[in-house]
């Protein structure tokens, strides 16, 4: 199965060695053309592409066949957020949605009232990044630019998919290791 599985892969390669070969003078090309010897660079680029569509079809069939990529393991949420105003106070306002966002991150279809809470969420991330980037003291901490990218990145997901799908497993990664590192510059209050 591997050796087949290398040989699935190793095919498409060759697209890119076509550069590579040999160039024919125009009379043995038109020749060997006129006798369908020879595929043009364009017929070989398109067997390519070919080849990579059918391993887009293969590929995940060979991956649940050993195994596949394991579920994610489910999170303890705990208690759902509620109150989402911001107390005007750095350190603690930077707690409370750093929090948020981590309950919303790691939220599923079937959390509870799923879509208010997302809603509240991204509504929150912009009434703190509105109110604090306009202070120098603040936005030069290294915890309100960490925080500021962790909030562009759930932005960015909100605006394109809405607040109805939850955020996808490589997603979820990166905020988790910019929340920890929010969290350690929280604690030490930088």
């Amino acid at each position: 199965m591997r050796v087949f599985t290398f040989c699935l892969l190793a095919a498409p390669a060759a697209c890119f060695l076509a550069p590579l070969a040999p160039k024919l003078s125009n009379t043995a090309l038109k020749a060997a053309q006129a006798d369908n010897d020879v595929f043009s660079r364009s017929d070989f680029m398109t067997s390519g592409v070919a080849a990579m569509a059918g391993l887009s079809l293969v590929l995940p069939a060979l991956a649940a066949e050993e195994g596949g990529v394991p579920a994610a393991a489910p999170v303890d949420l705990g208690v759902p957020p509620v109150n989402f105003d911001l107390s005007k106070e750095y350190y603690k306002d930077a707690a409370q949605v750093v929090n948020h966002m981590k309950y919303a991150t790691f939220m599923n279809r079937d959390t509870p009232n799923y879509e208010n809470i997302a809603k509240s969420v991204k509504n929150e991330m912009t009434d703190f990044v509105s109110y604090y980037r306009r202070f120098n003291n603040v936005a030069g901490k290294p915890s309100f630019s960490t925080l500021y990218t962790a909030i562009n990145v759930m932005a960015g997901h909100y605006a394109s998919y809405g607040p109805k799908f939850p955020i996808p497993e490589k997603r979820r990664k990166r905020l988790q290791q910019e929340f920890t590192e929010i969290d350690r510059n929280i604690k030490r209050n930088r």
